[in-house]
């Protein structure tokens, strides 16, 4: 029995709210990101929208380990998500696959789709954002199920990576909500408590 005492039925009422909003079909995904802002930036965004796994991807040795600043910068977004640390585009994919039945990037391709033809609620996916100047690489494009891109019409061709990853997820938000996907809870008991575990004792 988790011990929810020390909790306020605000704060208790919120987590609750929030564990049962969490997304388990949709996850993020973000390769050899260099800017500490950004990655902060993008958690902020993933538990905005209910987004609870983050899986980063490091294969760049002059990118160094970058999470610890980023939970800093992150305004406590990193408490109340969970955050895959991985140095292998294999073992990161593997992982991935368990989960998830589509893999996306966002990747300019002569076969990428526009962000709004994509469906997020028939299938469970994960969409990967690449290194800001590098992109995706071509070890992980190898493995993705279809790349995307979001349309633009001004002279600058790319987003900032934080600002893609939000623009993205709301698309993913808007049509999950319309689908009644935040009307039901998503993960299951088990998992829901190890998450009270976790949860309650960071706001001890």
């Amino acid at each position: 029995m988790i011990d929810l005492s020390h909790l306020t039925p605000e704060r208790k009422g919120r987590m609750e709210s929030a564990i049962a909003h969490r997304q388990t079909d949709l996850a993020v995904v973000l390769e050899n990101i260099g800017d500490v802002h950004n990655i902060a930036a993008v958690m902020r965004t993933c538990d905005a929208v209910g987004v609870q796994d983050i899986y980063v991807l490091n294969t760049i040795k002059e990118i160094p380990n970058i999470q610890e600043k980023a939970f800093w910068s992150s305004r406590s977004a990193n408490r109340w998500i969970t955050v895959h640390q991985y140095e292998s585009v294999q073992d990161c994919i593997k992982s991935l696959r368990k989960k998830h039945q589509k893999i996306y990037c966002t990747h300019l391709s002569s076969d990428a789709k526009n962000l709004y033809e994509l469906d997020f609620t028939n299938e469970s996916i994960a969409l990967v954002f690449g290194n800001e100047q590098r992109g995706v690489s071509e070890e992980m494009l190898q493995h993705c199920d279809g790349n995307f891109i979001i349309p633009q019409v001004g002279m600058i061709k790319s987003l900032n990576i934080s600002v893609a990853c939000a623009v993205t997820l709301y698309e993913a938000y808007r049509q999950k909500n319309k689908a009644g996907h935040y009307q039901q809870q998503k993960m299951t008991e088990s998992d829901a408590d190890i998450l009270w575990g976790k949860w309650s004792q960071k706001v001890r």
